[in-house]
């Protein structure tokens, strides 16, 4: 069976949108990890007194820093972080809105393509 041309240009673009849902899905999860990582950062920051001493990755080193200075790095750095995880699920929501749309407009136009049975 012929698929018509629009719809073979339609089934073109769902396949580009998954892939587009596929990658922010991604980007999402990447973002929910650095969460919990800086999460769990800001909850050891928590248990250690004002002057203890602190250290941060830098590359393959490790700096010596203000345990104050870097708490409020983290809770700063929590506040993007989440904030981005916001804008990712809203769009993630309005790509798998539009899948779904476009697969109902796919289907119809399919409906619409196929000869119909006579009994």
């Amino acid at each position: 069976m012929e698929i018509p041309e629009n719809v073979q240009h339609q089934l073109n673009q769902f396949q580009q949108l998954q892939q587009q849902a596929q990658a922010v899905t991604v980007q999402k999860q990447n973002v929910e990890v650095q969460i919990q990582e800086t999460e769990k950062a800001i909850d050891e920051l928590e248990k250690t007194d004002s002057g203890s001493e602190v250290f941060k990755t830098a590359g393959n080193l490790l700096i010596k820093v203000n345990r104050d200075e870097v708490f409020e790095e983290m809770k700063e750095n929590l506040e993007t972080l989440k904030l981005r995880e916001q804008t990712m699920v809203r769009q993630e929501e309005r790509v798998m809105k539009k899948l779904e749309e476009m697969q109902k407009s796919i289907q119809d136009a399919m409906k619409g393509t196929l000869p119909s049975e006579e009994n």
